[in-house]
């Protein structure tokens, strides 16, 4: 399966770059591809050295302005023209998101994934892997969401919350007839 994740590129402490090594590592086991932004630092660094170390593919999309940030000897890399071309192609070259921690970018891509499944526009399956509690806000302005009325499909149909690294990867493995 090929898994878009969206996530930070910034150099992060171990209670969040632990649970995304083991993430990774689940990914890279599973025979799975990373599809990500492509960077070569921070958390993307990670996730995608884990991958390619537990023997998965990956498959990067930067962008023109952060192309010195992209990983040399990914499987595949794309330089997208800008970011909405970037979080078009991420999406496209994915049978699944999981969105991890991080900053404006990776929220601004959850809500995106989140408004095309809203309107029918892709039936990808979207795990937010909360980390250490990191979306568990983010978790409550849903259920509050859902329940003053304002997502006209139930919660659970558009986005998976999971704790640990190894829920995110079971619901992504059911959800496609893997597991």
């Amino acid at each position: 399966m090929r898994i878009c994740v969206f996530l930070s590129a910034a150099d992060l402490d171990d209670r969040y770059t632990g649970p995304a090594r083991e993430f990774a590592e689940l990914l890279g086991k599973g025979g799975h591809t990373l599809v990500w932004g492509g960077s070569d630092v921070g958390l993307m660094k990670v996730v995608a050295d884990g991958v390619q170390e537990a023997g998965g593919r990956l498959c990067g999309v930067s962008v023109g302005f952060l192309a010195a940030t992209a990983r040399a000897g990914a499987d595949e890399m794309v330089i997208a023209a800008d970011l909405a071309e970037r979080k078009r192609l991420l999406v496209e070259k994915s049978d699944a998101v999981v969105i991890m921690v991080g900053g404006t970018g990776t929220l601004d891509e959850a809500t995106e994934i989140l408004e095309l499944k809203k309107h029918g526009h892709t039936d990808k399956p979207v795990v937010l892997l909360n980390t250490a509690g990191f979306y568990d806000g983010l978790k409550t302005q849903f259920r509050r969401m859902e329940d003053e009325g304002f997502l006209p499909l139930p919660l659970t149909d558009l986005v998976f919350f999971a704790e640990e690294p190894v829920g995110a990867v079971a619901y992504l493995e059911e959800s496609r007839g893997i597991a």
